[in-house]
């Protein structure tokens, strides 16, 4: 007969299986879906850090209502206008800290929020927050401070990824001059696995349900199409959520004008808390551009 221990035993080694297949089936129903951390709340406005703002609304490809801030150059005309695209988790509040310094250098930024991030309405899915981007290309060439001035594309993580994709196939391209790309990867279903073989629990799925995300926004694909913008490449060497090799692999990739930072000491997209790299990129910028 089976004693107290042994049933609690079997009991236990059933849960554990039932959890294990719940959290199989929840994840092979949208395993791209652990990309996305959204907020829905904004935190603070640039107002809050005394910069000069306008709310932007504007709509998707798919009728999907998005937000954004309007940053304007302190001095006009502006050496570019750089258009923002954020990493996987919260919302443009708390990016807010890696652009907040680029209008006193005099640059204008527009940051907009993906479906379901901040005030964005929707869901975050990978095919929605690339058809967002696609959308913003256009809607910041409206802006009156964009007219007759360089377009730049800055995207952080996963944002840089939608970056590179969206130089190589929107149908503004001829106004983008420049792209920067900070701490990002080469492939979804590459850092999927990375991620999921980094937890004991998923450890063992990391192959079958990395297949599970859409390759049709390859950042690698994307990179080696775009043979006619400079492309700058950043990322810290210490940084552990998504690997300095992603953009090691992305620089070997791409054909055109391209520069790869490697940043001594540097962890996952905070570059720009140092002055010294804010310089660096002006630098870099200002040498494009004047």
């Amino acid at each position: 007969m089976m004693n107290v221990i042994d049933c609690n035993r079997t009991f236990n080694i059933m849960r554990y299986r039932t959890l294990l297949l719940l959290l199989c089936i929840t994840l092979l129903a949208g395993c791209s879906q652990f990309l996305f951390y959204p907020h829905p709340t904004l935190i603070r406005t640039p107002a809050d850090v005394g910069l000069e703002y306008r709310d932007i609304e504007f709509t998707s490809r798919d009728g999907t209502q998005l937000h954004g801030w309007m940053l304007p150059a302190a001095t006009q005309p502006a050496t570019a206008t750089v258009l923002f695209m954020h990493g996987n988790a919260e919302n443009i509040s708390t990016h807010l800290g890696s652009v907040y310094w680029m209008p006193e250098r005099n640059f204008n930024v527009f940051l907009f929020d993906y479906r379901g991030y901040g005030r964005s309405s929707g869901e975050a899915s990978l095919a929605g927050v690339h058809e967002d981007a696609a959308r913003a290309v256009p809607v910041l060439l409206e802006q009156p401070e964009a007219s007759g001035v360089p377009l730049v594309l800055f995207g952080q993580s996963i944002g840089g990824a939608i970056a590179i994709s969206t130089t190589a196939t929107s149908e503004h391209r001829d106004k983008i001059q420049a792209l920067i790309v900070e701490s990002s990867f080469s492939s979804y279903r590459k850092v999927a696995r990375e991620a999921l073989g980094s937890f004991w629990l998923t450890w063992p799925l990391q192959w079958p349900l990395s297949w599970t995300i859409s390759d049709a926004y390859h950042p690698g694909r994307a990179i080696a199409e775009i043979n006619d913008i400079p492309v700058l490449l950043i990322h810290g060497d210490r940084d552990k959520t998504v690997l300095p090799a992603h953009s090691e692999q992305l620089y070997r990739l791409a054909n055109g004008p391209k520069r790869l930072w490697i940043i001594e000491g540097g962890h996952h997209i905070d570059t720009f808390n140092s002055k010294e790299n804010r310089e660096r990129l002006v630098d870099y910028l200002n040498g494009l551009f004047k």
